[in-house]
């Protein structure tokens, strides 16, 4: 009988000391890094952490992003699981080809934009032969920040809906269609069973898609450094920058530390607002 108790315990006992080795002792060691000092524990490496020269813009960029990015991947994500659901032939194909993107890494992502906006890049070299532009333009420079902003968007935009609209497909597959039946034989029309049906009963599955983008969105990098490189600064990239440019492991770990604060209050944030309702589904 006692064995019988102990079984789950015992089953789910080597994942969690792998999840004390590698994530639960980095993270406390990342912590107490963060405010070790020469002069012993203090807040001196977020001090210079704040007075670094690129810390308001990167800031700024991340949030910028996130802002911008994680509602129009919702959006697209949203419109092409309802389009999806509508498809009666080539369904699967269709999904696999909208998959795709799950399978290309950060960096190849952003090696692939960059090779079509940059200054010599299949964009410019079209709109030359065209003749929509007098001679190839430095899109991703510093003096073009927007363009800049712009194409980071659209790489992120192209990369990353595919893992919310993954998401919001498992989620419409499970809404029983007698609901929305009951409601257009009451007259609803479509926006309204969209809003008042559909829309309640994907909040468990929104909410799980958001938590993943904006924590991911936050974490941005390896899209941001090639194409942007130094000249679209964000949290991370700071964090390396002074991880390996600067070998000041101590300033580094107060971006990690930064990072992970803001990822778990926007975490917070969307669990209380997408809490689900009395009578919706968890």
């Amino acid at each position: 009988m006692r064995s019988t108790v102990l079984r789950p315990y015992l089953l789910i006992a080597p994942s969690l000391v792998l999840l004390l080795l590698l994530f639960v002792v980095p993270l406390i060691q990342t912590i107490a890094l963060a405010f070790e000092t020469p002069e012993g524990p203090g807040l001196g490496s977020f001090a210079r952490m704040v007075n670094d020269l690129d810390f308001t813009d990167a800031v700024r960029n991340t949030f910028a992003l996130v802002v911008i990015v994680v509602p129009l991947q919702l959006a697209l994500a949203l419109a092409m699981s309802m389009m999806l659901r509508h498809v009666r032939r080539g369904r699967d194909f269709i999904l696999w080809i909208w998959s795709i993107p799950l399978g290309i890494s950060d960096l190849a992502a952003g090696l692939v934009w960059l090779a079509i906006l940059t200054d010599k890049g299949y964009l410019n070299t079209a709109l030359f032969k065209l003749g929509l532009i007098p001679a190839p333009q430095a899109w991703l420079t510093y003096e073009t920040p927007g363009v800049l902003f712009a194409g980071i968007l659209l790489a992120e935009l192209w990369r990353a809906t595919a893992i919310v609209f993954v998401i919001l497909v498992a989620g419409v597959q499970l809404i029983p269609k007698e609901y929305e039946e009951a409601a257009s034989v009451f007259g609803a029309t479509a926006w309204q069973r969209f809003r008042k049906v559909t829309l309640p009963l994907l909040r468990s599955s929104i909410q799980t898609a958001l938590i993943l983008r904006v924590v991911l969105a936050f974490e941005a990098f390896a899209v941001v450094l090639a194409i942007g490189g130094r000249n679209f600064p964000v949290l991370v990239s700071q964090a390396f920058v002074w991880q390996y440019q600067n070998q000041a492991y101590s300033v580094a770990a107060c971006y990690a530390v930064l990072v992970m604060a803001i990822s778990l209050a926007a975490t917070l944030v969307i669990l209380v607002a997408l809490k689900p309702r009395a009578g919706e589904p968890a």
